[in-house]
């Protein structure tokens, strides 16, 4: 769930009390185009990523982020990179380390979402490896991304996929 609630001090009573992380759609895009920048990072220098989450908390404006959603994304892709990359290495037409690192990045982001985040529609989470790819990424990326990224919601959602080619199939009218 991308809902997150942490406790934090109350200064007043010393109670603890619960502060949610902004869970706004734009909130969460932002956690993603973050770790899409943290991930770049890690695939360059291999830094730890409490390294990476510490720089980029201090040198940006991460009060509009959904911060839970950013760290989950960081840590848990790296600590799982070795299985995530071999998944993508399997759907790819050429070897990972032939790809861009942003491409890495979006990959990495987008698989772990389809694996790991059924209550965002797979159709979501292509649009949103494509846009992160768009923003960061070459040119003609996106077509990969789209490629790779339908080739894992077919694998990884397909009671999803086959609901949505039933709808389609469907006559209006």
């Amino acid at each position: 769930m991308l809902e997150v609630n942490k406790s934090q001090n109350s200064t007043e009573n010393n109670e603890p009390q619960a502060i949610k992380y902004k869970t706004s759609l734009t909130a969460i895009r932002k956690a993603r185009r973050f770790a899409v920048q943290g991930l770049y990072e890690w695939l360059l220098t291999k830094n730890p990523s409490h390294e990476i989450e510490a720089h980029t908390r201090a040198e940006n404006a991460m009060h509009t982020v959904h911060l839970g959603y950013y760290h989950e994304l960081l840590s848990k892709i790296i600590e799982q990179s070795d299985a995530l990359i071999d998944e993508i290495n399997q759907s790819l037409d050429r070897p990972w380390t032939r790809l861009d690192k942003v491409e890495q990045a979006v990959l990495l982001i987008g698989l772990y979402e389809m694996k790991y985040h059924f209550e965002i529609p797979y159709k979501v989470v292509i649009d949103e490896a494509i846009q992160l790819n768009t923003h960061f990424g070459s040119s003609d990326g996106f077509k990969l991304i789209n490629v790779v990224m339908d080739k894992f919601a077919k694998e990884l959602r397909v009671p999803e996929v086959e609901a949505d080619a039933k709808k389609a199939q469907k006559p209006t009218g």
